[in-house]
């Protein structure tokens, strides 16, 4: 690997790292703003990521023009996006965040499978085998049949992890497109806000001062994730740098421990392992085969 490979690698990791970070104190803030509609958190996640992307956007005179080869890739990037900031808070208010976190965190696989369907890079035999391992331990996080299995969410979960692993794919292909991440950023949080805007005209619910405080911190923890995981796409490929996309579990399990006293069950406990020690070793995998 080149000097100027490995500098971007680095930065792919770093904010990926951040980005979990992010995204976890995100699930806790969605948590502690209480019962509310998964679509009335959603919004203000994605306001406050849209004036903050805004702001760089204007402050740093970047066009928000983009080219016209972009716009499939922007469409489905703002649509599946959406969808699976929906599925995965969702998921938050219906399961354990550990669970709902390794679901969402499905999304690096389905970002491999997408980037060899729809930009052509390459998966060799192992790493699909991996990808497979990943999909067979979702299966003990649903738990399909199992006693007490809240079967519906953990679904919703994946496909929250589906969208957000197809939405990623768009982020790499408009990063090498030249789009910066503050413009695509933008357009993505602009777009799942105005989407949701018709159903909250008739559905709002009235919120505490606490609950706007907790979902605007929330809004800051996802715009801080969002940059983070857009720049680190555009840095690296996906699959050299999705492994440390599941330190977010970590920090979700003691979250979850330390503030709700949550304790994952032993089938959650045997998914965890299977998709966590899938992406380990299809990461070690592509640190061997440095032509991957």
């Amino acid at each position: 690997m080149s000097d100027v490979k490995h500098d971007w690698y680095v930065r792919g990791v770093i904010c990926i790292l951040l980005s979990a970070f992010c995204f976890a104190c995100m699930n806790v803030c969605v948590r502690l703003a209480g019962d509310l509609p998964s679509v009335q958190k959603s919004f203000y996640r994605n306001l406050v990521a849209a004036v903050i992307a805004a702001a760089m956007v204007f402050r740093s005179r970047m066009p928000l023009r983009i080219p016209q080869k972009a716009y499939p890739a922007l469409a489905l990037r703002c649509l599946f996006g959406t969808l699976g900031i929906l599925c995965n808070f969702y998921a938050i208010d219906h399961l354990l965040i550990a669970d709902a976190s390794i679901l969402n965190k499905l999304s690096p696989f389905f970002a491999v499978v997408f980037s060899f369907l729809l930009l052509k890079e390459t998966i060799r035999p192992f790493q699909a085998i991996c990808v497979l391992t990943a999909f067979g331990g979702c299966f003990f996080i649903v738990k399909p049949g199992f006693e007490n299995a809240a079967v519906l969410p953990a679904l919703i979960g994946v496909f929250g992890g589906l969208g957000a692993g197809l939405a990623y794919t768009m982020v790499r292909k408009l990063g090498s497109m030249q789009i910066k991440g503050p413009v695509i950023v933008f357009y993505f949080s602009l777009f799942s806000c105005l989407a949701v805007v018709p159903w909250l005209i008739v559905h709002v619910t009235p919120m505490t001062l606490r609950q706007q405080a907790v979902l605007l911190l929330a809004g800051v923890c996802a715009a801080g994730g969002q940059f983070s995981i857009t720049a680190a796409y555009t840095y690296a490929p996906a699959k050299k740098i999705s492994i440390y996309d599941y330190s977010q579990i970590i920090f979700a399990s003691i979250f979850g421990f330390a503030l709700f006293g949550e304790i994952p069950d032993r089938y959650s406990m045997i998914g965890y392992l299977l998709i966590t020690g899938s992406s380990v070793l299809m990461f070690l995998y592509n640190r061997k085969d440095k032509t991957a």
